[in-house]
């Protein structure tokens, strides 16, 4: 069932308050109150993007990262279920809970600071869209070392996840991830529940695409930090196969260290085309991904990558790592062994020579995963079996341990919870 947020005329009625003084940011400061359009069963305080649940279904805005669509989809589950809702955004300084709460599903920034200020009998859900922070910087740092030891040079282009103690202070997790992404997780002894990433965008599968005139032809997609990302090994790889074309899609101005660092691969190497910043839902993105037949994503540390995932959307076939956490299966992509130059040039390599219609068929496998795994109806379906098992077994009965989404879709959400297999144990 899907709830739409349009105030006054249908699910909830909807009120914005400041909480803080006159000139802090409205957006950080807000409090957004949901009312289920039934019974109320209790009270749920969410901490993660307030526009989510802000900002009209229809707002182009809502569509630019799948943290929205999380947001206003949690807001949706547990309306659903009876619950009336204090929304805030997860980057909130200052809230302080003023009344009683059922449950408290967030974020892990300020994750503690509003936990430990609940009352004991409320369940507390961190949920985690990242590698633990611990395991993220460290091997982020990692890379970096090695473009300093392969390139003379010290960069800073990573995605630093700041200290946090989320998952100590949590009841239970939900996480955004595969298994070599809870296993960063895993010290801690919770139970954590896999719920897939919802993609930005949804694509019609293209009659038209000429997989022989796309075979060599590549993309990386991806945001700031680009060592991180793999970027780096991207390029230096399509520098050395000048027969094999890599467009690079990101806002590569922003990082000017970087830029200079890899200036000579990125703007002077004939066979790599630097395209800076795309929207992946407007029309630009689409014709390049028609042009294009796979993304090349050598993250060093994710929390089920959304840029692999809306290239998949795509039908593009996704080269990258375990720890994009993103399964891919032979059938639709390749996983690189390792973060080097060479496992880039041999698994482009091993695409760019496949017959015609394997291409077509792993760009289809692609796209159908996308749609069956990463789409707003299966996080809904997911995220509503998390809240129902919570519920039914209470969250001191929950075992420690990984629970793939596997085991929380269709036939899991129809037992409501409390017959569901026991997680594998960490």
């Amino acid at each position: 069932m899907r709830h739409t947020f349009a105030y006054p005329l249908r699910v909830f009625a909807r009120k914005v308050s400041n909480l803080l003084e006159r000139n802090s940011d409205p957006i950080l400061t807000s409090l957004v109150a949901l009312k289920p359009s039934k019974g109320v069963r209790g009270a749920a305080l969410v901490a993660h993007l307030v526009e989510g649940v802000m900002l009209r279904e229809d707002d182009p805005v809502l569509r630019t990262h799948n943290h929205f669509i999380e947001a206003s989809s949690i807001a949706s589950c547990l309306l659903e279920r009876g619950y009336t809702v204090d929304f805030i955004d997860y980057r909130n300084p200052g809230f302080v809970p003023r009344k009683r709460y059922d449950l408290f599903v967030s974020a892990r920034t300020n994750f503690e600071r509003i936990a430990r200020r609940l009352n004991p009998d409320c369940v507390k859900i961190v949920h985690l869209d990242t590698s633990h922070w611990l395991s993220n910087n460290h091997a982020a740092l990692v890379r970096l070392r090695d473009v300093c030891n392969r390139r003379g040079v010290a960069l800073s282009s990573y995605r630093p996840i700041e200290y946090n103690r989320g998952i100590e202070e949590a009841d239970c997790a939900t996480l955004l991830g595969n298994e070599v992404t809870h296993e960063t997780y895993a010290f801690a002894g919770k139970t954590v529940f896999q719920i897939p990433n919802p993609g930005s965008t949804e694509y019609a599968w293209d009659d038209n695409k000429d997989f022989d005139a796309c075979r060599n032809r590549f993309l990386w997609l991806g945001s700031a930090g680009f060592v991180h990302k793999g970027l780096d090994l991207a390029l230096e790889a399509f520098a050395r196969m000048p027969g094999l074309h890599l467009t690079v899609c990101g806002p590569i101005e922003r990082d000017r260290h970087f830029e200079d660092a890899f200036r000579k691969e990125l703007y002077e190497t004939p066979n790599i085309h630097t395209h800076g910043w795309v929207d992946v839902t407007g029309a630009e993105f689409a014709a390049l991904a028609s042009r294009t037949i796979g993304h090349i994503y050598p993250t060093c540390a994710e929390g089920a990558a959304g840029a692999v995932v809306n290239c998949m959307h795509f039908g593009l076939v996704p080269i990258t790592t375990p720890q994009a956490g993103v399964d891919v299966d032979p059938s639709f992509g390749l996983v690189l062994p390792e973060l080097s130059v060479k496992a880039v040039q041999d698994a482009v390599r091993t695409i760019a020579g496949l017959p015609t219609d394997r291409l077509a068929a792993m760009a289809r496998m692609s796209q159908s995963e996308a749609r069956r795994v990463y789409s707003r109806e299966h996080y809904e379906e997911v995220f509503g079996a998390v809240i129902d098992r919570i519920l039914a077994v209470g969250p001191g009965n929950l075992v420690p341990g990984f629970v793939p989404m596997e085991a929380l879709s269709a036939s899991a959400t129809h037992l409501g919870g409390s017959d569901l297999p026991s997680p594998d144990h960490a």
